[in-house]
């Protein structure tokens, strides 16, 4: 019974923060939504901050749970990205686009909410950077590359996209599209025979060592 309130209380802050935004989620809303006696926030909780870390880390646990065994499949970037549209429209339809945004807003002024959104989007960072490893290895670019700092760029890229389209889809699809050009160039530079794609190499390595 202590288990099924804490997940109705889970699923009434989540919901709570798609329709009322942050600002209006409190302990009397998230417990009108889950349908219990808002004492019970702080019982299972302590605060409802704490509730929202939660709420924020099991629903992203469990949306990346659902995509692992495709990042897993995954082999070049290009497959990346078209699972990163898939993604982009699914936590969209959803509302987990809203509930980030909403974190990301309450973060500014809270240094909880803040760890708790940094933490949940790691959580996409570890898997798209799982697959990057897998893709560069071998490839021209694999000696510059830092894939940890290039995983935090494309997961702020997606995130930065999934709420910019809220204001400018059409600027979000260009900018999907523009992501889906680079990995083309790097399926193009992967194919190049071994003398050109040693030159290439060369060439990389020289500009990346001049800066």
């Amino acid at each position: 019974m202590a288990e099924d309130t804490r997940q109705r209380l889970i699923d009434g802050a989540i919901e709570t923060v798609r329709r009322n935004g942050i600002a209006g989620t409190s302990a009397r809303t998230v417990a009108a939504t889950a349908g219990v006696n808002q004492a019970l926030v702080f019982y299972h909780f302590g605060s409802v901050a704490d509730l929202l870390n939660e709420a924020c880390r099991s629903s992203t646990a469990a949306d990346v749970a659902r995509y692992r065994d495709r990042f897993a499949a995954i082999r070049t970037l290009r497959e990346l990205l078209t699972l990163g549209r898939e993604l982009h429209a699914d936590q969209r339809e959803r509302g987990n686009v809203t509930l980030l945004a909403q974190m990301l807003a309450g973060a500014q002024g809270d240094e909880r909410l803040a760890v708790a959104t940094r933490e949940a989007i790691q959580l996409w960072v570890r898997e798209i950077e799982s697959v990057l490893r897998r893709v560069v290895t071998g490839s021209p670019i694999e000696a510059v590359v830092d894939v940890s700092g290039l995983a935090h760029a494309v997961s702020a890229a997606f995130v930065g996209m999934e709420l910019f389209e809220a204001v400018d889809s059409a600027g979000s699809s260009a900018a999907l599209d523009a992501l889906d050009r680079l990995g083309i160039l790097l399926e193009v530079a992967d194919d190049l025979g071994p003398v050109a794609g040693s030159a290439l190499r060369r060439r990389i390595r020289g500009v990346a060592g001049s800066n």
